[in-house]
């Protein structure tokens, strides 16, 4: 999806085996919302305007999932019961302007799913979603995760929802994965300062001290900083950190961190 004069300048993206980049466009088609589908961050952009939530969703069971025209209908009131859309026959006729956000979301959902995808990629799923309806795309989710034994990669930057949706964590920091790790490990033994800094910036419940935050800015894509992207706003950083960039090292058998002081000798 990466738009000219962008392209991908190495790394491999494997599905069931296949390497996603030595594939041709007619090939990506095929792959595109068959095997993966995608919700993107602003559900109301992600819908035609011009098109009703029923033509939009038998466009996709017609031309994308191949089905019979008399099963078309049926198969679009589903999808809509399943993300547990109210009224779903007179929604078919509502257009996104019609909608709330999170009906929208829903109805993302609904087209992200109707061709049965293995693997769905939720980029910030509850972006301008107010903190009830949050809650409830979050419950869907992991609903759908379990009933029909879906995939999922989330990409969020609340840790609450990483917590609740996701069985392993990667935490990225300047365009790398810095630290990964099965959640409850994660969270009860960080080892990337980047973790340990988000952790500790988190807000807590009927904790009035001031929250820790983490000082400096994000750095400069076109011009990163030396050796561990993260140093300059890292406190445990040390002379080899400005030099040199950490690899990933495995501290347990499904636990990494690219920090230097997680070398087997290395300790936070």
């Amino acid at each position: 999806m990466v738009r000219k004069p962008g392209k991908v300048v190495g790394g491999k993206i494997i599905l069931n085996g296949r390497d996603l980049m030595r594939l041709s466009d007619a090939e990506m088609r095929e792959i595109r919302g068959r095997e993966v589908a995608m919700i993107f961050q602003d559900p109301r952009a992600s819908l035609n305007p011009l098109l009703t939530v029923g033509q939009l969703l038998r466009q996709v069971l017609r031309h994308r999932r191949k089905l019979p025209a008399n099963q078309v209908e049926a198969a679009a009131l589903d999808l809509l019961r399943m993300v547990h859309i109210s009224d779903p026959a007179r929604r078919m006729h509502a257009y996104s302007h019609q909608l709330s956000g999170g009906m929208c979301q829903r109805v993302v959902i609904a087209l992200a799913l109707a061709c049965q995808p293995r693997l769905l990629i939720a980029d910030e799923p509850t972006t301008g979603l107010d903190v009830t309806i949050q809650q409830q795309i979050v419950l869907l989710l992991k609903e759908l995760r379990n009933t029909m034994g879906t995939a999922q990669i989330v990409i969020t930057h609340d840790l609450g929802m990483a917590a609740e949706l996701c069985d392993v964590i990667a935490v990225m920091y300047g365009g790398s994965i810095v630290e990964m790790a099965p959640t409850a490990e994660l969270f009860a033994r960080p080892r990337h300062p980047y973790t340990i800094a988000l952790l500790k910036s988190r807000p807590v419940f009927g904790d009035r001290r001031e929250l820790a935050a983490i000082p400096g800015s994000v750095p400069d894509f076109v011009n990163p900083p030396r050796g561990c992207r993260f140093h300059p706003r890292c406190a445990y950083a040390y002379d080899r950190c400005t030099a040199e960039r950490p690899v990933p090292y495995r501290i347990k058998q499904d636990h990494v961190a690219a920090c230097f002081l997680s070398e087997p000798k290395g300790e936070l």
